[in-house]
This record gives C-alpha cells, sequence and structure tokens, in this order.
C-alpha cells in the first residue's frame, strides 16, 4: 500500500509563450516589489509588466550562498516589498523565497534550517523560471550554500511555495545550448531520481513520467535550436513536473554526489547533476529493474540493456547534447575524489532515499568512473 504523501503546488499556474507579462495584471495591487534576478535574467523585469516602485537585486551568482542572502535580504528590508518576483533559474528562484519569507526579521536563516520550521509568510511570492532544469518553482524547498563549511542548507516550508508560478518559454529562447542541455539533465535527474526512490508513490511516478517522457522527446530539439517554442516549453513543463517530485518524494544518490561538485568544484547544479546522472542510473538498476527500463525506452537507449551497456548509453545520452562528461576536465584531481565521497555520504536525508545502499566506496568508485 503507498505512504500517505501531501502535494503542495503554487496557488495559479500560468503556462504559455508570452505569459510573462500576465504577473504585472496578477500583482496589480502591489505598491512595491523586489525582483531577484542575475544580470542577465535582469533584462527580462520589463516583461513583468508590474506597477508601483520596482527595485530589481541582480548580484545571485550560480551557487547563492549565505552573504548573498543577506545581501538580497537588506534589499527587502530597505524597500518593504508587496511582493518578491524570483526571476530566474534555481539559484535565483531560491533565494526569492527565503527573502519573501523571512525580510521582515521575524526568522533568520538559522532559525529556518530544515523541515518545517517558517513559521509563515505575509509577501506575496511570483517565480518566473527562465531555464528549465530544477523546477524550483513548483517546490517547498530551498538550498543556500554554506561557504564556510562547504555544504548546502537545506530548507523546507509549505510556505515557500509560489503564489504565481509562470512558464514561458520565450524566456529560455537565449539560453545557451550547454546550459539547456545541463539544466535538462537535471530536470531529467530529480524525475528519474523520484521515479526510483525508496519512497516512490504511485501519483508522484505519474509526474514522473510525463518529465522523463518530455525530455526524451524535446530536449535534443530544444538544444539544437533555441528558438523551437514547442521543445522549450515542452522542457518547461518537464522541469515543473520535476518540482513536483522533490516535495513528498525528492531525490536521491545522484543529488548527493552532485552537490560537492557545486560546493567544492563550482559546478553549476545542473552540469554537476548531469554528469552524475549516467552512473546512478545503472548503478541502481538491479534495485529498480523495471522502471530503469522505462526511463531507458523514453530516453531512447535500449531495451534489455546491461548495467555497462545502460551507463554507456546513458553517457552517450549526455555527450551527444555537447555535455562534457568528464570530472577531469572540469577541473577535479584525483585527489580531490576522497574529500567529495566523504561529503556526498554523510548527505543522509538524500542517500537514504536511494534504492540501493550505498557505501563511500560505492561513491568514490562513482566519482572515478566520472574522472
Amino acid at each position: 500500500m503507498a505512504t500517505q504523501i501531501t502535494l503542495l503546488q503554487p496557488r495559479r499556474l500560468i503556462v504559455g509563450a508570452g505569459s510573462v507579462e500576465q504577473v504585472g495584471a496578477w500583482a496589480h495591487d502591489a505598491a512595491s516589489t523586489l525582483v531577484i534576478a542575475t544580470p542577465i535574467t535582469s533584462g527580462f523585469a520589463d516583461r513583468l509588466k508590474l506597477s508601483g516602485k520596482v527595485v530589481v537585486f541582480d548580484a545571485i551568482p550560480g551557487e547563492p550562498d549565505i552573504a548573498t542572502l543577506e545581501a538580497a535580504l537588506g534589499s527587502a528590508r530597505e524597500l518593504r516589498p508587496d511582493l518578491v518576483v524570483g526571476l530566474g533559474g534555481g539559484s535565483v528562484m531560491d533565494v526569492a523565497k527565503l527573502v519573501a519569507a523571512l525580510w521582515d526579521g521575524e526568522q533568520t536563516l538559522a532559525d529556518v534550517a530544515g523541515p518545517d520550521r517558517v513559521r509563515g509568510r505575509t509577501t506575496r511570492l511570483a517565480q518566473v523560471p527562465t531555464t528549465a532544469g530544477t523546477g524550483s518553482e513548483a517546490g517547498i524547498r530551498s538550498l543556500i550554500t554554506d561557504s564556510g563549511k562547504g555544504n548546502k542548507i537545506a530548507v523546507e516550508s509549505p510556505y515557500l511555495i509560489a503564489d504565481l508560478a509562470v512558464l514561458d518559454p520565450e524566456l529560455t529562447y537565449g539560453l545557451p545550448p550547454a546550459v539547456t542541455a545541463a539544466t535538462g539533465v537535471d530536470a531529467l535527474a530529480h524525475c528519474v531520481e523520484a521515479f526510483t526512490n525508496r519512497k516512490a508513490h504511485p501519483m508522484i511516478d505519474g509526474f514522473a513520467r510525463m518529465g522523463f517522457h518530455l525530455v526524451g522527446k524535446f530536449l535534443a530539439r530544444a538544444v539544437k535550436d533555441g528558438a523551437d517554442t514547442e521543445a522549450r516549453e515542452g522542457m518547461m513543463l518537464a522541469s515543473y513536473y520535476g518540482g513536483i517530485c522533490l516535495g513528498p518524494v525528492n531525490t536521491a544518490a545522484g543529488h548527493a554526489i552532485a552537490y560537492p561538485l557545486g560546493t567544492l568544484l563550482h559546478l553549476p547544479h545542473g552540469l554537476a547533476n548531469a554528469i552524475i546522472f549516467p552512473h546512478v542510473l545503472a548503478f541502481n538498476q538491479p534495485a529498480v529493474a523495471a522502471k530503469t527500463a522505462e526511463v531507458a525506452l523514453a530516453l531512447n537507449l535500449g531495451e534489455g540493456l546491461s548495467q555497462i551497456d545502460l551507463r554507456s548509453a546513458a553517457l552517450k545520452f549526455c555527450a551527444d547534447l555537447g555535455i562534457e562528461m568528464s570530472l577531469s576536465a572540469h577541473g577535479a584531481t584525483e585527489a580531490d575524489l576522497a574529500r567529495y565521497a566523504s561529503d556526498a555520504h554523510a548527505i543522509r536525508r538524500l542517500m537514504d532515499n536511494n534504492p540501493l545502499d550505498m557505501s563511500e566506496t560505492d561513491v568514490l568508485e562513482i566519482y572515478r568512473g566520472a574522472f
């Protein structure tokens, strides 16, 4: 019998080309808005059609840390916004969630780290993704890097869910092929890790299936032609479905193994997950053979594959998208791998979800395989 789950989604979801302009109509009564962005995505701010006072905070790096969050909170405390808009990728949207919840000063990041510790949120939150990968617009989690400790702080709360999410494929037209590919495999990993998870649930399996089938159908097209609206919209839906999967089920070993590549090697989150994905897919195959075969079929990897052949086919799937799959090419050294393995193995909130137990040696072997 399936375990009990609670499924939370944004109160309103708007999907389609040009839909970014609906944000202003929805937020017509907001006297002041803080838009969280990057220097690149801040260029879309005018397309939100916001009225009232608008301040853009665009100092969000690829892996936002505590100092980044504090700077964004400082802007919010100065403005005292009625609305916070996350306009960017997962890092931007994660910061936007915490700014909306914490700017009033009643709680700090330390107060809310972990599950269900946010007491409430009075400021409205809109999420407008400009990539198709993290699915953060759909979710209840925010991740912030603790640079001092070299790990990620996870905050999880129903109060972090958006009041409005807008999936406008036109905002992803300008994404470089490499970013499209890596973030697309991140969306794929969200779906697959939830689908093959120890906590897997029939309802979430449905979202996961829709997600990884969309990736199989549209990711290569989106990489090849960035202005392919159908492919871009398909990938935004895949990303959103992956974000839904993260709520009640979450990811597993793949993401745990990818995290040190972000915190220590400073790889973008999507790229880190793409490099690790084929290795964990193959590692878990014996425990979830039928589901793994379903994933392989959706991605056109082949049928009846051995672990070795599955790993090779999944590596080729990612490499054919233009992703450099070697850790050494991204600056990792063999001496680094043991530290990565130790850090990844300690992320029990994800490792314990994996369908097969992984020793620290198993994790190290995956890094060596990806080296």
